[in-house]
């Protein structure tokens, strides 16, 4: 699985990146809001910090002013993947980007039957809301094991991007169903490390190894 992290705070990303486990990133523009910075610039830097694919999302909602948003976003840096909203126009305007190589991010997915559409309509990636489902009283984990059955009926190269995730338990979950990439919270990306017993069994180690008086330096 690999991981994405979902946020517009670089210093974060930067932090992420240097660990070696991060692969991409995912941005919105409430996350971009909360920075108080310029869009374009904000995906700029998080593009030259990473490597990986960068989620921009446009702001239009009739194809052709996504389409010439898209034009635009993917000028910024090569590794720009567009998000797009699962929409009749988003979808429209995913099979024209990905007609031109480009590659796209369709967001907001909720049922098995907008997945399934947006793999034919060629999306690099589907983002379906696994904790908005939740919030409903759903079961947004059914659906991401709903989505991967259904890909792998049809051998569509469309990668599940699980998003909305809120807990170390989701992102478990969605690698044993096998989704593609979770992209998460950096506190939780982080949390993924955390374990009682480790911090109890380190802690033993220190302490044992203190006894010794010896150095390894």
């Amino acid at each position: 699985m690999k991981f994405f992290v979902d946020t517009a705070d670089t210093a974060e990303i930067k932090e992420l990146a240097a660990t070696g486990l991060l692969d991409g990133v995912t941005t919105n523009p409430s996350l971009v809001a909360k920075s108080g910075r310029q869009f374009k610039e904000v995906i700029a830097e998080i593009c030259s910090i990473t490597d990986g694919d960068v989620s921009a999302e446009v702001a239009a909602t009739d194809y052709d002013t996504m389409i010439k948003e898209a034009r635009e976003l993917v000028k910024i840096a090569n590794n720009v993947v567009i998000k797009l909203p699962l929409t009749l126009d988003g979808l429209k305007a995913c099979k024209t980007l990905t007609g031109d190589g480009h590659k796209t991010n369709v967001t907001l997915c909720f049922s098995a039957n907008q997945a399934l559409l947006a793999a034919k309509a060629g999306a690099t990636y589907i983002s379906p809301f696994i904790g908005r489902l939740d919030d409903i009283h759903l079961d947004g984990l059914e659906l991401i094991r709903e989505i991967r059955v259904i890909y792998d009926n049809y051998d569509f190269d469309t990668q599940i991007l699980a998003a909305s995730i809120r807990t170390a338990n989701h992102v478990r979950d969605c690698a044993i169903i096998g989704a593609d990439v979770a992209t998460v919270p950096p506190a939780t990306l982080k949390g993924l490390v955390k374990h009682p017993l480790t911090d109890k069994g380190l802690e033993a180690f220190l302490a044992d190894w203190a006894k010794t008086g010896q150095s390894i330096l």
